[in-house]
């Protein structure tokens, strides 16, 4: 079965929506049956690739008299997930990069250890996560050949899968993220409690089990 994760690095609710996605699959014996899908959806296209204001100004600017509340409700419930949201220290950049090198992560499967260390960098460290050393850095911290990052980095490799997921997620009707698309159904919000996500998965995962040939668990595999 599989789950595809539309995401944004910019965003701090699909770092949160990691977390609990990940406590959800967690209860289940057939996690390895569980295939994961990072799809790239860009919140900010045309974001600079120079860093400018931090996130928490920008929250300012959207919610006026409101921000302070809510800036301290996405820092709450991060923390309940053991995470870090910096926000006064993230500063919004174009994350086009960022995608097509977690699109390279996939090619090694280390595509969900890329996104981890992408959303630590820009949430909880505040790097800038579009400037070409940094994602080297980070390429590198998950076993990716550096030789091949830059070569990435230097090119236009894997923008046309950023672009195929763009569109694949306007056809999903993906408009805000963190989306899952469980089993190629419709999408659905990826914020919700671990045991939300937990009842919506099961579902698929007991039709793929119904499906399958009653061989040892070791020996079946979607």
């Amino acid at each position: 079965m599989t789950v595809e994760i539309y995401a944004d690095v910019l965003c701090p609710w699909c770092y949160i929506g990691k977390r609990r996605l990940a406590a959800a699959l967690a209860q289940f014996t057939g996690r390895d049956r569980i295939r994961i899908l990072w799809r790239s959806y860009e919140l900010a296209p045309e974001e600079s690739k120079v860093p400018g204001s931090t996130a928490a100004e920008a929250m300012a600017r959207w919610w006026g008299e409101q921000a302070s509340a809510r800036i301290a409700n996405i820092r709450a419930l991060g923390e309940a997930e053991g995470l870090q949201l910096n926000l006064h220290r993230a500063r919004p950049v174009n994350t086009f990069d960022a995608h097509r090198l977690c699109h390279l992560a996939a090619d090694h499967g280390v595509a969900d250890e890329m996104m981890e260390h992408l959303f630590h960098a820009y949430h909880t460290e505040g790097f800038d996560v579009a400037e070409p050393q940094t994602l080297e850095r980070l390429g590198d911290e998950v076993g990716l050949d550096p030789a091949e990052v830059r070569t990435l980095l230097g090119g236009n490799d894997h923008a046309e899968q950023v672009r195929a997921d763009e569109r694949r997620a306007a056809a999903y009707g993906v408009t805000s993220v963190p989306s899952l698309v469980i089993g190629g159904r419709p999408p659905v919000s990826g914020v919700q409690t671990p045991e939300e996500l937990r009842l919506l998965v099961k579902p698929h995962l007991t039709a793929t089990d119904a499906a399958l040939p009653h061989l040892p668990d070791r020996e079946r595999h979607v």
